[in-house]
């Protein structure tokens, strides 16, 4: 059952991406790419390790972002912040 909430979970989620890419401003459509690939790899390394955790995978996302801010000009982490809340909404 907690592999099945754990799929429903990050498919509500790659429908934020999804939506991004089909009605999103040029700014949106960075800010989802450039999470899409950090949200890739989060949830691939939490299935690996066996910690295919729903509450895990936001948090873990957020860190991931944190260690790689440095790459992008202000206004891009902004972009990326507002894309962040959209998942955070699209999770609770």
């Amino acid at each position: 059952m907690a592999e099945q909430d754990f799929a429903l979970y990050i498919e509500r989620l790659e429908q934020v991406f999804d939506q991004a890419v089909a009605e999103g401003t040029d700014d949106e459509l960075f800010a989802s790419g450039y999470l899409r690939g950090h949200f890739d790899l989060v949830v691939a390394q939490l299935e690996l390790q066996e910690q295919a955790k729903t509450e895990a995978v936001l948090p873990t996302l957020r860190a991931a972002v944190e260690q790689t801010k440095h790459e992008l000009a202000p206004a891009d982490q902004q972009h990326i912040a507002d894309m962040i809340a959209r998942l955070e909404q699209a999770a609770a």
